[in-house]
């Protein structure tokens, strides 16, 4: 279990790949959440319901307090009434080793949640880098090493593919391109381990599934997973995951391949079109 930062530690930001130990993440509680605008197919399906916002406040801060208690030092984000899409964090930025890139959001309504963002690292005296000027967001871009995986989807253009190449000579930009009803790659694509992810191969193209294999071990995921946010699990390190518990069979397949599973309710949260990773901003994870 890694240690919660000191509240005299200045904050770093470092992350390499999708499995280190999370020790620094960026939260934002339910406390809007409403579907309101529909922005995806999921929130169309779940519209006339809607979400109970007492109870997805209570999941989100079940959440809060299992990755404390693993060693998270987990920093919230100040809500906004008309922000009704803030808890989903990891779309508006993502940290590549020692770079956190502010996203540019694809749908208008979400723009002023980078702006929260960035006021917040402003106030933490951390740096950022804004340049990609096309359409990008978080849940599309997959860090494993030295080779990023992207979503070319209808959040990330190919303009900003070829802009975060510029930026990172040094690394291997594989772009895979996304089923048309699917919102993010990370709906499809999760690196779980160093050498195991879990795949919708409907998802994505044949093309990206047959080489993403050549990469990994693959688990996976069905079509009713898929639509119940089963690929988009969390890994915190030392092996663990955490992931809904109404996919019983994917979580065996994970358990049966090595992995501890954490079992954590988010069943108002995934209504609007995410799960666990959607929810949380690394900020730092180091091995170990």
């Amino acid at each position: 279990m890694t240690k919660a930062l000191p509240e005299n530690q200045p904050m770093t930001i470092y992350c390499e790949n999708e499995y280190d130990a999370l020790q620094e993440v960026i939260l934002v509680p339910p406390t809007n959440m409403k579907i309101e605008e529909v922005i995806n197919e999921t929130q169309e399906h779940y519209l006339k319901d809607n979400i109970n916002r007492d109870k997805a406040l209570q999941q989100h801060h079940d959440f809060k307090l299992f990755l404390e208690s693993e060693g998270t030092h987990v920093s919230e984000l100040p809500t906004k009434e008309e922000l009704n899409e803030q808890v989903y964090t990891r779309d508006i930025g993502f940290v590549i080793e020692d770079t956190l890139f502010i996203s540019l959001m694809k749908e208008e309504v979400r723009h002023p949640e980078t702006a929260v963002l960035r006021d917040w690292l402003q106030q933490n005296n951390l740096q950022y880098n804004a340049t990609i000027s096309s359409a990008i967001e978080g849940g599309d871009v997959l860090v494993d090493g030295k080779t990023i995986w992207i979503g070319n989807s209808h959040r990330t253009s190919r303009k900003a593919i070829q802009q975060l190449q510029q930026v990172l000579p040094n690394h291997y930009i594989r772009s895979v391109k996304l089923r048309e009803d699917i919102l993010h790659l990370d709906c499809v694509l999760t690196i779980i381990g160093e050498h195991t992810a879990l795949v919708y191969p409907a998802g994505i193209d044949k093309a990206a599934y047959q080489y993403l294999k050549t990469w990994y071990t693959v688990i996976e995921v069905t079509e009713e997973e898929q639509f119940a946010m089963g690929p988009n699990v969390l890994t915190i390190g030392n092996n663990t995951i955490v992931s809904l518990p109404e996919n019983r069979a994917l979580n065996r397949k994970m358990e049966q391949a090595g992995f501890k599973v954490a079992e954590i309710a988010f069943s108002e949260i995934i209504k609007s079109g995410g799960s666990f990773r959607c929810c949380t901003l690394p900020l730092k994870r180091m091995e170990g």
